[in-house]
């Protein structure tokens, strides 16, 4: 089973009202793990902070491309290992083409990246998969054209918004995904209908059981509730099924 992370932007208010406070109050709930949204614009204040509260940051999203070597520098920094850059816009996932550019960017990305010791990831939404290049989801084709190096963060929520079979979906990707997105709900694009994991219509223990990663990330985009007990709830549903 994978070992179990927290995206912070997840708590994204918390964070920007109160960085010690917010990793603190996560560490309180027994998180161990977290992955940062934004590890470029104080990297040694996030890494102390981290440090205070007794966390690691083995992921991190960075939106790659002009400042790529800044981004690896950070990461480098704060302790990443893996940089998954989190978006990539919907038109750029209706042809085949498009897509062999956007491989073509994360490769480049992870040779820079290796001189710090650092892996590339990608973080899918639903588009990568409702769109379709020759029959097949289109983050099927990306994963067909990366280098070994680089490495999936399925989000599992936003493959099954895709139209995905998402334990299947996982069968045929394999040892590419390394690094997973839990989140549940009614599994739709209305953010503020998700759900702390295990209470909504995600097949959670099948998507954990078909996932060869290493890493799973908890996350909401949005939630109607407080966003701490939700995450404490995920997390001991996560924990009952043997992520931790």
């Amino acid at each position: 089973m994978p070992s179990l992370s927290v995206q912070l932007y997840s708590i994204r208010d918390a964070v920007a009202a109160d960085l010690p406070g917010a990793l603190a109050r996560l560490a309180d709930i027994g998180v161990t793990q977290v992955e940062p949204f934004d590890i470029v614009s104080d990297p040694e204040g996030l890494r102390d902070a981290l440090a205070g509260a007794g966390l690691s940051a083995p992921s991190a999203h960075a939106r790659l491309g002009e400042e790529n070597e800044r981004i690896f520098e950070a990461a480098a920094t704060v302790g990443v290992h893996t940089v998954v850059h989190p978006y990539t816009p919907p038109e750029r996932w209706s042809s085949a083409e498009e897509v062999d550019a956007v491989a073509g960017e994360l490769a480049r990305a992870a040779d820079a990246a290796r001189a710090y010791g650092l892996r590339i990831g990608y973080h899918n939404h639903h588009w990568e998969l409702a769109s379709r290049i020759d029959g097949r989801a289109a983050l099927e084709h990306l994963a067909e054209r990366l280098p070994p190096g680089v490495v999936l963060e399925l989000d599992t929520y936003w493959a099954a918004v895709g139209g995905e079979d998402v334990p299947a979906l996982l069968g045929r990707l394999g040892d590419r995904v390394r690094l997973l997105h839990l989140k549940d709900g009614p599994v739709d694009e209305d953010t503020k209908a998700q759900l702390a994991l295990g209470a909504g219509a995600m097949p959670v223990a099948a998507i954990l059981e078909a996932a060869a990663a290493e890493l799973a990330v908890l996350e909401f985009d949005d939630y109607a509730g407080e966003l701490f007990e939700g995450l404490a709830a995920g997390r001991a549903f996560a924990n009952a099924l043997g992520v931790r």
